[in-house]
Formats: structure tokens, sequence, C-alpha cells
């Protein structure tokens, strides 16, 4: 099969990282041009000696690249006001766009729970790292019982936190928080960032707190294992840290500041599910699984859609 070309727009940590996954293990999608807006930097330094060709004069200059014609997939690495900047330059030629930004023009897509239903989709949002991580938990438990709330912490090394995820700190809780119900199922949805300064570096965790009414433990404990093991398939690192727990809570306790006014009443119980995320370390230490776990869904997202392009083709 020939494989759809692709080019990534944003020669950071993120950007970076992807060209080399595009590189080493992609296989329905090559890696064309890696775009960025500093000549000096590492991402295009590194794309040269890999014999890939780079553009430092942003998405103007890819538009002008004279392969542009044969590109059918952009990833979009940069941030959320870039982002709305190139997709509105790029909008003329119908080009695929995977947004791995805040910036949310398009659907949001976590792969493990919604990928089949955009596939078409000009534009896809890839949420956030938080929300890659913890939406297929709060999805699973959705599937078997309704959740009033679901919060989810994520606490990355600060260490692997660069300009663009520190200047999208507000999209990021917003992105995430609207995505935890949209994709998530979640009625009520709350996400919180913590840029650990531990050192050594630790690697990504991240905490999933669900409330719901008389659960099922087992088949709760049932669909979070399945979901776990559906996203390890394309982020090795990807793991529960410890098994699924369930607190009752008291029914004095009041929920209502946290479910939008609704009392749930007796039978309220805590599902609790904790995760970690070791990166692949493609490109930075596998304590970036904040970025692993993004750039490995996007490749997932950008694989499926030259799939569905190579089949359309062949019919």
């Amino acid at each position: 099969m020939t494989r759809v070309k692709a080019a990534v727009i944003g020669s950071g940590n993120i950007g970076t990282d992807l060209l080399i996954k595009l590189k080493r293990v992609a296989k329905n999608v090559e890696i064309a041009v890696l775009v960025g807006i500093d000549p000096a930097s590492d991402g295009l330094a590194r794309a040269r000696r890999m014999g890939i060709s780079t553009v430092d004069s942003g998405v103007h200059g890819l538009i002008e690249h004279p392969d542009f014609g044969d590109i059918a997939i952009i990833f979009d690495s940069t941030s959320a006001k870039a982002h709305v900047a190139n997709a509105e330059a790029l909008a003329p030629y119908g080009k695929r766009l995977i947004d791995l930004t805040p910036a949310a023009i398009g659907p949001y897509v976590v792969p493990a729970v919604n990928l089949e239903e955009h596939l078409s989709a000009p534009d896809v949002n890839m949420v956030t790292c938080g929300g890659q991580a913890t939406i297929p938990i709060v999805a699973a438990i959705s599937a078997v019982t309704p959740v009033q709330y679901a919060e989810i912490v994520a606490s990355i090394a600060s260490k692997s936190a660069g300009p663009g995820t520190r200047a999208n700190i507000d999209e990021f809780t917003e992105t995430t928080s609207e995505a935890i119900e949209k994709v998530g199922g979640a009625k009520h949805g709350k996400a919180i960032i913590v840029l650990n300064p531990a050192e050594p570096p630790l690697i990504m965790r991240d905490t999933v707190l669900t409330l719901v009414t008389d659960p099922d433990q087992d088949a709760i404990r049932a669909s979070v294992h399945a979901m776990v093991a559906k996203v390890a398939s394309y982020v090795p690192g990807y793991r529960l840290k410890q098994e699924v727990q369930f607190t009752e809570l008291d029914d004095s306790e009041s929920v209502a500041t946290l479910t939008g006014g609704v009392e749930m009443g007796p039978g309220l119980w805590k599902v609790s599910v904790f995760l970690e995320v070791e990166g692949a370390a493609h490109y930075l230490p596998a304590y970036a699984g904040n970025l692993d776990i993004m750039t490995s869904a996007a490749l997932q997202v950008a694989e499926r859609i030259a799939d569905k392009m190579s089949l359309e083709i062949a019919r």
C-alpha cells in the first residue's frame, strides 16, 4: 500500500517526537515535511539529518513547498492561537488537519473512544495530554453506569512542559473539562493539571474521580481494564497504577456544588482510578509520558485516516 504523505507544523518537543514516530513506527503515513519558524531549532536540525525536507517560515512556507500538493495529512503541534491561524490559511486546500493544541476547532477525538465517528472530519482535535489519558476511563465507567461528575488530575514533570504547554494552561483545563463531558459521557467534568517540579522528574500520573450511584463494581472494573488494554495498544507505557477503588459516601454529604445543583441521594459512591503513562523515549526521556500519549494518539488517528483514504482509492 502506498503510504499517505504528511507534514508536521511545529518543530518543538511534540512536533519532533511526532517526526521520529512517523519515521520509525508509522505504517500508513510517511513524513514529508517538518515545519517550524526557528531555523536553529533542534527539531529542524534533526529532520535535516534524517533526510526529511524542512521549512522554517511557518505554514505559508509549507503552502509554497514543492511537495505541498502531495501532502494529505497535516499535524499541528504549535499552540491554540497559532492553530486558528494555520487552519484558516490551510482551509482552501482540502488537507486533513490533526490538531494537537487545545484550539478545539474540530471535534474532540480520543482514539480508544470515538475515532471511527470522526474519520471524515476536516480538522480533528486531540484534546490534551490529560484528556487522552483520562477520558477513556471516564468513558469506560460511563458505559456501565451514568456518571454525574468526573474530575481528572494530570500530574506531569515540570521539565516536560515546554513553552507551548505553559502558554496553554487555561485552554488545557477548559478543553479537557468539556471533552470529559462530550466524549467521556460525564454530566459534569472538571480538569486540573499539576506541573510537578520533583527531581529526578516523575513520569506522568493521572487520577480519575467519578461520582456514581449504586455501582456494579465488577462490571466497572472489567470495563476499565478493557479500556486500559485498548489505550495501551497504541500507547505501550499506559497502565493502571493500582486497582480501581470504590468508596461509599455518607448520605448526608452534599455533592450539589459538583453536579450542577443535583443532590444524588443515597447509594452514592466515588470511583477512583489511578494511572501512569511512561513515554516511549523516541525523542524525550521516558518521564515525558504526557508528550508521548499525545503524539501516539495523533499517530493512531493519522494511520486510521490514511487507511480509510487508501481503501477509498482502491474502490
